[in-house]
């Protein structure tokens, strides 16, 4: 069951990213008609910041968390043959 969504997911992955990026651009679009009564932030009162914030996050976690596990996970190709 997974697997085969997996497989549908993947073979859709161009109109997935694109669904993503509208969600996201949905997301900055609405924070102009967002009321900001009392900011606690400085970030606050760029719009659109928490979303750009997330965005570049993700982006970055997973940069760094693949470079950690070509790093420390992997093995070499003859590791199990040893």
């Amino acid at each position: 069951m997974m697997a085969q969504l997996f497989g549908y997911l993947r073979e859709r992955s161009v109109v997935l990213k694109w669904v993503f990026f509208a969600y996201l651009a949905a997301a900055v679009v609405f924070d102009f008609f967002v009321e900001r009564h009392h900011t606690h932030f400085w970030g606050d009162h760029i719009i659109g910041f928490w979303t750009i914030f997330a965005f570049f996050g993700c982006l970055g976690m997973i940069v760094v968390f693949k470079g950690l596990s070509h790093v420390w996970l992997m093995k070499g190709e003859d590791y199990y043959d040893e």
